[in-house]
């Protein structure tokens, strides 16, 4: 990155980083991307989960952007990432009569009208009291005096971001993570690249560019900052928290929404668990690791256990994430009514900063970032493509769906294994069988994470530029967030694994190790805390060591 100059350089490897990249090469510009911590380590890695047109925009009559999102919606499911995005049927519990349903199946027909007429997910549907306790047997009847069922679609954010940046990787962007843009170069009044501090090796570059596009999301008033924008107030992060418990806890055949005094609960199917969320509160703490406290895991516990024929308790919790969502500054007081439009601004000559939004409306975003960025390189520069251009994966997937059972056999996984490893990987699940036929150790269970295979840990370094333990239990795999230990069982195995990849010694390995365990030490204890600042104080008593250079290098 130092040896060359580029037409854009990108800062932020969230979804919408990722998706500014991949857009900006495919136009055919040089391009490099950068991110300070792991690809989708911040907000892109700790959201619900869907790809949706926001169904409770609505009621905020922000029809462009619910039909922005359902666009896109459908070019996923589609044509971009099928392999990655799916359709999930969600339960909406009538405590009305006459009115509500009116109500509430108007918005849904406005709803499925907005989705367009070759939408691939069914309309909704009005379910009688009886009839939805079929599909929720787990609620009780008085929860209820009817339903209705509407689709939306899911995905997992962490691995869309990385493939998003992988597929920019593959049309010639460099891409680097844990590289920190510690200042923007200037010459005159323009921006013309930034200096670079490589985090594994203390190492500091410059890489000069002709536009730098900032996608930092809850940290872009910084990076104005950094560029001599003088003090703005961009941003105002909203915390939102999620729990996640095992399948067999609620007896559901569907997801289910649920309104709150604050915004709406979701809960959400997620392999064998179920991901209960979220909170919407405003958040003034450290950016960086944003923490669950008790109040909000009790906030959720309490909210749908309205509902429940049998309460969850603190002891059903597998996991738990906090992220923080980069809303836009407005002047509501609630978070929750902000709206998730989106900014691009060119606040001075040579910088590019695109904010807010939401993750179904990622590759708008980028788009809208990458057309202002050519209007300032001033070159003849072709539109963006990103609608037409498949994610890495996504190109015979189908076919490999179909095949699913051959695929089996060839492997001896079981085809639940293998479908479910399609899902992860589509087409580059080919990768993973061939490291397997060369070595069938690799198809065996993490010892405890029997949810993985072995491989997986390899390929996330070897393959997805994985290169800390966390890197592979959190956002390539979400061991973390699935059981109930948060990993501690997995981490030497996983770590033993990825050693030789990664160049480890033992001492590496054994550093790895001990610090993973700490830090999930410090968020279980944070999370027994009785409020936020009380909760922060608890989780950065251990330093976030990835963050500083020569993380897993030879020093301490």
């Amino acid at each position: 990155m130092s040896e060359n100059e580029y037409d854009v350089l990108v800062i932020g490897g969230g979804v919408v980083g990722a998706g500014a990249a991949l857009d900006a090469v495919s136009r055919g510009l040089t391009v490099t991307l950068i991110e300070a911590r792991d690809w989708a380590a911040g907000s892109s890695s700790r959201s619900s989960k869907l790809i949706h047109g926001g169904l409770r925009y609505l009621e905020q009559l922000d029809f462009r952007l619910v039909r922005e999102a359902l666009k896109e919606r459908h070019l996923l499911l589609t044509r971009l990432a099928p392999h990655l995005v799916r359709p999930v049927p969600f339960l909406f519990p009538l405590r009305h009569r006459i009115w509500e349903r009116f109500y509430i199946g108007a918005g849904m027909t406005l709803y499925d009208l907005l989705g367009g007429l070759r939408s691939v997910v069914p309309r909704h549907r009005h379910l009688s009291r009886h009839r939805a306790l079929e599909e929720a047997p787990g609620l009780r009847p008085d929860a209820l005096i009817g339903a209705l069922q509407y689709f939306d679609a899911q995905t997992d954010d962490a691995r869309m971001t990385l493939t998003i940046a992988r597929t920019a990787a593959r049309y010639g962007a460099a891409v680097a993570n844990r590289a920190r843009a510690t200042g923007l170069l200037r010459e005159g009044g323009r921006v013309t690249g930034a200096r670079v501090l490589d985090l594994e090796t203390g190492r500091e570059i410059t890489v000069r560019a002709g536009q730098v596009i900032s996608a930092t999301g809850v940290w872009t008033d910084e990076t104005l900052a950094m560029a001599g924008a003088g003090e703005t107030r961009t941003m105002k992060p909203s915390k939102g928290v999620h729990i996640v418990v095992p399948r067999d806890r609620i007896d559901l055949r569907t997801a289910m929404i649920l309104r709150t005094e604050q915004s709406v609960l979701f809960v959400i199917p997620w392999g064998q668990y179920w991901i209960i969320g979220t909170t919407d509160t405003q958040w003034s703490l450290g950016k960086d690791r944003p923490v669950a406290s008790r109040a909000d895991i009790d906030y959720l516990l309490d909210h749908v256990n309205a509902v429940l024929r049998r309460p969850l308790t603190r002891d059903d919790i597998e996991g738990v994430y906090a992220g923080l969502r980069p809303l836009l500054a407005g002047g509501e007081a609630n978070t929750a009514k902000l709206s998730r439009e989106h900014l691009v601004a060119n606040p001075v000559p040579g910088l590019v900063v695109v904010a807010g939004g939401k993750y179904t409306t990622y590759r708008v975003m980028a788009q809208d970032a990458v057309d202002m960025a050519v209007r300032e390189l001033g070159a003849d520069v072709a539109g963006s493509v990103t609608q037409r251009v498949p994610l890495l994966g996504a190109a015979g997937y189908e076919a490999l769906w179909n095949g699913r059972h051959r695929l089996a056999g060839r492997s001896g996984l079981s085809v639940p294994t293998v479908e479910r490893l399609l899902r992860r990987y589509g087409s580059g699940v080919e990768d993973l069988l061939d490291m397997i036929t060369a070595d069938p150790t690799l198809g065996q269970a993490l010892d405890g994470a029997p949810g993985y295979l072995k491989a997986e840990a390899v390929y996330a370094a070897s393959h997805e530029q994985a290169l800390h333990l966390e890197d592979v239990l959190t956002r390539r795999t979400h061991v973390f967030m699935e059981e109930r230990d948060r990993g501690l069982a997995a981490a030497p195995e996983v770590a033993a694994l990825i050693a030789p990849v990664l160049g480890w010694d033992d001492d590496v390995v054994r550093r790895e190790t001990e610090r993973y365990r700490l830090q999930v030490e410090a968020e279980i204890a944070a999370e027994k805390q009785p409020d936020d600042v009380t909760a922060e104080v608890i989780l950065h008593s251990v330093p976030d060591l990835s963050a500083h250079a020569g993380a897993a290098g030879a020093n301490p």
